[in-house]
């Protein structure tokens, strides 16, 4: 009984939809679709390359110096 009492409220909004109107449809949410799983494909890409990257850590020379400097006050 809600589902018919549900179909009785939409039904009058489907009537007000303007048919002049231009909607991106089908094609549009292709498109769309298809991007999104490319964004993703990419991100995916992106972070097992980045996860093979590997960063030499170098010493900071000015945390050294701020380190030193606190030692001798304390």
């Amino acid at each position: 009984m809600s589902a018919s009492l549900a179909l009785t409220h939409l039904v009058p909004l489907a009537k007000e939809v303007d048919e002049n109107k231009v909607t991106p449809g089908v094609l549009g949410f292709i498109v769309f679709a298809v991007m999104a799983l490319a964004v993703w494909g990419l991100m995916k890409s992106m972070n097992k390359h980045m996860q093979k990257v590997a960063f030499p850590e170098s010493p900071d020379a000015g945390a050294e110096e701020t380190a030193d400097s606190t030692q001798q006050r304390g």
